[in-house]
């Protein structure tokens, strides 16, 4: 099996994550990032919003359209309330971003092996996973970076701008900056450049430099004609928009310095890996190109450091950081697959024994969560539950067999088999309801009522409608509808205290409804997914 994977090694990518998340990632519930992605989609079609976004029929141009615009073109092959349909393209982006890891990774020559071990973990990676539902437009603006690098990386090895190679990283630059802006060319770009220079040195004449800038502005420039035409055709909201959010980057999660310097931590199945990689002095004699470990070291080092000095960190954006850290991590792997057999030193084999041997154990105890869950374990839930428990304990048993026989290579694509068990069985496990108070308003679509809002909804309660959401508040006062009964969603435990809707309006409380899965006294709870419906009629 293993031989035929590295056969074909860009399939092999491609069906990973294909199998682990294409068909059941639906179960997750859409978070509000992706919330925002999907509604603006579906105005994109309904409304024919197509350039000036919207969201909720309201100005959204804190992200470019280009996510959207694919998502939309999805939704309309698949139907734009298929949360799986929506969520297959950046399914596709994060498969690109390992084929594109292991197409940079030849280029550094590594073998066809080791280059396919570091695609691999690349998107075994937590974050790069997470990525895709928590904040998809990130997903495809590193997706179009990576392979925007990958033309560059040939460009500046063979010194040659060749039109396909041009025209592709032009186009691939449009594509990121139309994606979310110059994020990626920041971290991921600048801290390639930098780790490039110093680990290959820049080659080339001036001219060959001159035609490498011109192509990055001319990319630049044909991604940012979407920011030009909405600040000449929406001046005041694209002006209103855009301070705030400048504003966020010195005054919003404002977080120290070493915020990030737990990194490795986010490659979650791969901790400890990244950090032994990451141990420069250790692994430099035993790597077999040092040049390429140097590079892929200190692209992940720049990264960190860029992302640091500025004021707004979130755990989300050390996303990219976990593209040149896989690389980073498959030198120490191909290491261990190449010498484990001959290692004596315990301070080398024990940290080995504990990460298989940990992955391992968990596989085999598995079956023991069903006690937690037990009264959670019906029907279909309850089968897939056994199936699922069955697999990841064939895994784990595997995975201490090859421990033993010292075959850290089969053990390691023991762990990706742990990762598609869990994620093409295991996911939709979370689908599991523990709390009774769970209500979708999407069962009032088809109500004849208008339905309206007083305060704060979720942009997930709006796409779990299915439609526009309008809001009667207005900056000073209400906007009266003209229906005289019409649905009121509100925070407002007790919207008659209003005086104005209160001499208006009769008012009827109906529902309450709560996106929530989790219980009341979880700390997954989220009291913003979380409104009541009142109905009201005029006096």
């Amino acid at each position: 099996m293993i031989k035929l994977i590295e056969k074909y090694p860009i399939v092999s990518l491609l069906l990973f994550v294909v199998v682990m998340l294409g068909f059941t990632i639906d179960a997750i519930p859409v978070t509000i990032m992706e919330a925002r992605n999907f509604i603006s989609a579906r105005e994109m079609l309904t409304d024919n919003n197509w350039i000036l976004t919207t969201m909720n029929g309201e100005a959204r141009y804190q992200k470019p359209p280009l996510p959207t615009w694919i998502t939309a073109f999805f939704g309309m092959l698949f139907g734009i309330k298929s949360v799986l349909a929506l969520r297959w393209p950046a399914l596709l982006f994060m498969a690109s971003i390992g084929i594109s890891t292991y197409l940079i990774s030849k280029q550094l020559e590594l073998t066809k092996s080791h280059s396919l071990i570091n695609g691999f973990i690349v998107l075994s990676s937590f974050y790069v996973i997470g990525i895709t539902v928590e904040a998809p437009w990130d997903i495809y603006a590193h997706g179009f970076m990576l392979m925007a690098l990958f033309q560059l990386f040939i460009m500046l090895k063979h010194q040659k701008t060749n039109i396909i190679n041009s025209l592709l990283f032009v186009l691939f630059i449009a594509g990121s900056v139309l994606s979310k802006g110059p994020v990626s060319l920041y971290v991921l770009f600048l801290s390639f450049v930098v780790a490039y220079g110093i680990a290959f040195k820049l080659k080339g004449n001036i001219l060959h430099f001159l035609k490498l800038i011109s192509l990055l502005i001319f990319g630049i420039v044909i991604g940012g004609w979407w920011y030009m035409h909405v600040r000449i055709a929406d001046p005041e909201t694209f002006a209103a928009i855009a301070s705030k959010e400048t504003s966020n980057w010195s005054s919003y999660n404002v977080r120290p310095f070493y915020y990030y310097w737990s990194f490795f931590v986010q490659s979650g199945l791969w901790t400890v890996p990244a950090f032994i990689s990451l141990l420069y002095p250790y692994l430099k004699s035993r790597v077999s190109h040092l040049k390429a470990y140097r590079f892929s070291f200190l692209w992940t080092i720049i990264a960190v450091i860029l992302l640091s000095v500025i004021p707004e960190k979130k755990s989300r954006y050390l996303m990219p950081v976990l593209i040149p850290l896989a690389i980073n991590i498959g030198f120490y792997i191909a290491y261990l697959i190449r010498e484990f057999k001959n290692l004596k030193d315990k301070r080398e084999t024990y940290p080995v024994y504990f990460h298989f041997g940990l992955i391992g154990l968990i596989g085999i105890l598995f079956w023991m969560s069903g006690f937690l869950i037990g009264p959670f374990l019906t029907g279909t839930i309850l089968l897939r539950f056994i199936v699922l428990s069955c697999f990841l304990l064939i895994i784990g048993i595997i995975i201490f067999k090859k421990l033993i026989v010292k075959d850290i290579k089969t053990a390691f694509y023991c762990l990706l088999a742990f990762m598609l068990s869990l994620g093409f069985i295991g996911l939709p496990l979370t689908e599991i309801q523990a709390q009774s108070d769970n209500k979708p308003i999407s069962e009032l679509q088809d109500k004849a009522i208008e339905l309206y809002h007083l305060d704060y909804v979720a942009p997930e309660m709006i796409y779990n409608y299915g439609d526009k959401i309008p809001s009667i508040k207005a900056e000073e006062g209400y906007h009266i509808p003209i229906e005289k009964t019409f649905y009121l969603l509100t925070r407002t435990h007790q919207p008659d205290t209003i005086e104005v809707l209160s001499k208006l309006y009769k008012m009827e409380f109906i529902d309450t409804y709560d996106l929530n899965r989790a219980s009341k006294d979880s700390r997954a709870y989220n009291k913003r997914l979380v409104n009541q419906l009142y109905k009201l009629t005029l006096k």
